[in-house]
């Protein structure tokens, strides 16, 4: 309530007199480097114009967050690129920021706080273990990374997902578990072909699997992958659903399959049930291994514990991927095998320093606890059709800038016909955090706690930013670039 009254009173401010505003406005640019009176002037109007229209407008050239991002920036690789704020708190499904302004999250991280931001039991169970034990390396045992294990396995069986799922391999993060179901694949091929014949890796155009060597080889956009090249030997590219190409490119040389049941970072594609199944029985026809890489579309995000659990039996995987929401912000990622691949898998073979401590993985026990509660997850499918309402209002608002709806549950496209970026720009400065994703894509994937008022609210200042860019002499926002995990390099 304190920071809504902030926020109230911040509003008051911008409809104050025209000249108190000009006073605020010349002090705040006190120490810009002088320039001529005019384009000064013209600076002001702008900014006062800007301020009293923007509910949250980004922080400007000369705030305190611009200086201490000055200061910290010549210590940071360039990896990424960033908008102004600087995000300094969480609570539910809100965000403040270091000038406290306050936004709606409907990007939970990119899928990954699911159960919201600053939890408060996951906080109490986090200062709990920490005070208890951290780490001890898996040349130990502990309590933690066994229960997780039992846990998943179990509930994931029970759910009517992966019903042959019998071991895990835990580690820090979804790459990480996509490397090692690579290398368990890879070791599959070997254990049945000793001459190393079987040891192709079959991925997909539109995926995204990680940025190490081995899920970087897998993802298949030269972009990410020519700066590094030559990437791994032996992989392979099909196209997203074409049933056409299966039997010509997975062959008895292939050792693996690799797929993500919705593709996140490509554009919220779904894979048809028909193409799960095809690609599973080519898989048992060469005798190669299905890995369904749910890492962004898994736990609850669609409303079921795994996406591919509304699939037969006979279209299940032989490995499953996950992350993300799994550590609610903790680093943590898992490596579901079955029987089958276990066998293969020997000491010595695969290993991790971090993987598997106690703190992530009590965690993890509490965080899969909560996903697997088939309460939580109809309330997701309930929450998918209320923003569904809000789209296809926007559909027809705007028909001919909002073309298409993807996605199932709180995994959600929007697909536009020009570049979202300025959408992005426009949400953020009146409250609210979307990202994109493919190509001309807004991505939608909130904490999967969010209220229905919430995502009125949320789409509310949605529409309020397309009014701005798209309306009857909109105006002219700058988009923001690097929303997206694998964002374009160099912007």
């Amino acid at each position: 309530m304190a920071t809504r009254g902030l926020i109230v009173r911040h509003k008051s401010l911008l409809h104050q007199s025209r000249g108190a505003i000009l006073q605020c406005i010349a002090r705040r640019n006190a120490s810009a480097i002088a320039v001529p009176t005019s384009t000064a002037s013209e600076n002001i109007d702008h900014d006062v114009t800007r301020e009293a229209s923007v509910p949250n407008p980004d922080p400007p050239a000369n705030s305190p967050t611009a200086a201490q991002l000055s200061e910290h920036t010549p210590y940071m690789v360039a990896t990424y690129v960033r908008p102004p704020p600087m995000i300094v708190k969480g609570e539910g499904c809100y965000l403040w920021d270091a000038e406290n302004r306050q936004y709606l999250d409907f990007t939970a991280g990119i899928a990954v706080n699911a159960l919201g931001h600053c939890e408060p039991e996951i906080a109490k169970l986090l200062y709990q273990q920490a005070g208890t034990l951290i780490h001890t390396s898996n040349l130990y045992h502990n309590p933690w990374t066994g229960e997780l294990s039992k846990l998943i396995i179990t509930k994931t069986r029970s759910a009517g997902a992966m019903h042959t799922a019998s071991k895990v391999f835990v580690c820090n993060s979804g790459s990480e578990a996509n490397e090692a179901a690579i290398k368990f694949a890879r070791k599959v091929g070997k254990t049945r072909t000793p001459s190393g014949t079987q040891h192709e890796i079959l991925s997909f155009h539109g995926s995204f699997h990680g940025r190490t060597m081995g899920s970087l080889s897998a993802t298949p956009n030269p972009k990410y992958q020519q700066p590094f090249a030559p990437m791994i030997p032996g992989f392979k590219y099909a196209t997203y659903n074409d049933e056409t190409s299966i039997n010509e490119l997975i062959t008895e040389k292939t050792c693996g399959v690799i797929i993500e049941p919705i593709q996140g970072e490509g554009g919220v594609n779904v894979a048809t049930p028909s193409f799960l199944q095809a690609l599973r029985t080519r898989c048992n026809e060469v005798g190669a291994v299905l890995i369904y890489d749910e890492i962004q579309c898994g736990l609850a995000r669609t409303g079921q514990l795994w996406a591919h659990q509304i699939l037969p039996k006979s279209a299940h995987p032989d490995i499953l991927t996950t992350a993300k929401a799994l550590g609610n912000g903790f680093p943590i990622g898992a490596t579901i095998v079955n029987e089958d691949i276990a066998k293969c898998i020997v000491t010595g073979d695969h290993g991790t320093t971090f993987g598997g401590n106690p703190l992530a993985c009590r965690l993890a026990h509490y965080i899969f606890s909560r996903l697997s509660d088939p309460e939580l997850q109809s309330a997701v499918q309930a929450k998918e059709h209320v923003f569904r309402h809000h789209f296809a209002r926007l559909r027809h608002k705007y028909p001919r800038h909002v073309t298409e709806v993807r996605g199932r549950g709180l995994l959600l496209g929007l697909q536009l016909a020009t570049d979202p970026t300025p959408i992005v720009t426009a949400a953020r400065e009146r409250g609210l955090l979307v990202i994109t994703c493919g190509t001309n894509t807004l991505r939608f994937v909130p904490p999967l706690i969010i209220r229905e008022r919430e995502i009125d609210e949320g789409c509310g200042i949605l529409e309020r930013a397309m009014d701005v860019v798209f309306g009857d002499g909109g105006e002219e926002v700058q988009g923001t670039k690097g929303q997206q995990e694998m964002a374009p390099r160099g912007r």
